[in-house]
């Protein structure tokens, strides 16, 4: 696998609270150079890269980041503000307690209200594995599932862990066909990056890649 193919699949991502707009306006340029498939920012940022860049890079930006457990019209209201900005994709957490309390109705209503809002742009679902057991994984797999979302995702970054590959293999043995897998979290290497595409990842969130990558491109 090359690095452009790699790269195609990156949400070049700088999400730290710290984010500034000249670390911002980097990743924008790299994402520009390297054809990444977005840059993936804190959501204060959108409507000035929208207005600087246009449409030469898409946009994500992240939702009910990074505990999951604000309330649905929060979410709700950031991601009406967010698309409104020029984001093209949106990337919300779950809330993670509602989960592992058994009250999956929850969880789906508010995917779904979500959805609904970001109409034909990409939705993609934190679930944030590293606070799930097996079961509740295969809950969260059912839930996006059942919400219309086009994308889950194993992790925030900011949790106590990021992805592993053996979550991205229970993902594709739960998941309906047409709903996507992104691994984000902990992911530094090229090797590692061509390990999660090869078990069927259609992106990845990985603030490295193109520091590890653009000397082959």
């Amino acid at each position: 696998m090359n690095a452009n193919e790699i790269l195609g699949r990156v949400d070049h991502t700088y999400l730290k609270q710290t984010a500034t707009w000249a670390e911002i306006q980097k990743i924008c340029d790299e994402a520009q150079k390297y054809h990444t498939a977005t840059v993936m920012v804190p959501s204060c940022y959108v409507s000035r890269i929208k207005k600087q860049y246009g449409d030469a890079i898409k946009i994500a930006t992240v939702v009910g980041f990074p505990n999951g457990n604000c309330n649905t019209a929060a979410k709700l209201a950031e991601t009406a503000q967010a698309l409104a900005d020029g984001a093209s994709e949106i990337d919300m957490v779950i809330n993670v307690g509602m989960l592992k309390a058994g009250e999956k109705e929850y969880v789906i209503d508010e995917i779904k209200a979500l959805k609904h809002l970001t109409g034909d742009r990409i939705l993609k679902v934190i679930v944030e594995t590293c606070f799930l057991t097996e079961e509740e994984k295969i809950a969260a797999c059912q839930c996006v599932n059942e919400s219309g979302a086009d994308i889950i995702k194993t992790s925030t970054g900011f949790g106590p862990a990021g992805a592993r590959l053996e979550d991205i293999e229970l993902f594709r043995k739960h998941i309906k066909e047409g709903v996507g897998m992104k691994a984000a979290g902990g992911i530094h290497t090229r090797d590692e990056m061509e390990a999660y595409i090869k078990a069927g990842c259609c992106r990845l969130g990985a603030s490295a890649a193109v520091k590890v990558l653009q000397s082959e491109v």
